[in-house]
């Protein structure tokens, strides 16, 4: 198996991610346990009171998850994860920045901050991850 992955395979990979691109996510760069995504915001991306919805802001944190804990080529799924919402988003966009905290054999932890136009925390999201014997890679 090789032991180098660039951002353009975890890209590649992260395209199959059906959800994410009908959101409008772009995954910016990836690799090594570490990710960043943004997501441009439109109307569709607010809820009834004019605010970003925190399912946006939500998916935007799990994507950018999923690309930093499947950046070693490892099958690695979501076994918990959690948010906490700081305040509502400012601008035309948001920035989701994911780091490895720990890299077991096994079980990885992440922390993903979310922020907005204005460079402001909107969001900070920590996820456990599973991983598996299998590889995604061809």
């Amino acid at each position: 198996m090789k032991t180098e992955i660039t951002s353009e395979e975890i890209k590649s990979f992260l395209r199959k991610d059906a959800f994410a691109a009908f959101v409008g996510i772009e995954l910016v760069e990836a690799g090594n346990g570490r990710a960043t995504a943004c997501l441009p915001l439109r109307d569709h991306h607010r809820n009834g009171l004019g605010i970003v919805h925190g399912g946006a802001v939500f998916t935007l944190a799990d994507l950018t998850f999923a690309a930093a804990c499947n950046s070693h080529g490892r099958i690695a799924v979501a076994i918990h994860c959690s948010i906490s919402y700081i305040k509502a988003a400012q601008g035309d966009f948001l920035r989701a920045e994911a780091r490895e905290v720990s890299a077991g054999p096994k079980i990885g932890a992440y922390s993903i901050r979310v922020t907005d136009g204005s460079g402001e925390i909107v969001a900070v999201f920590e996820g456990l991850a599973y991983r598996k014997k299998e590889s995604w890679r061809p």
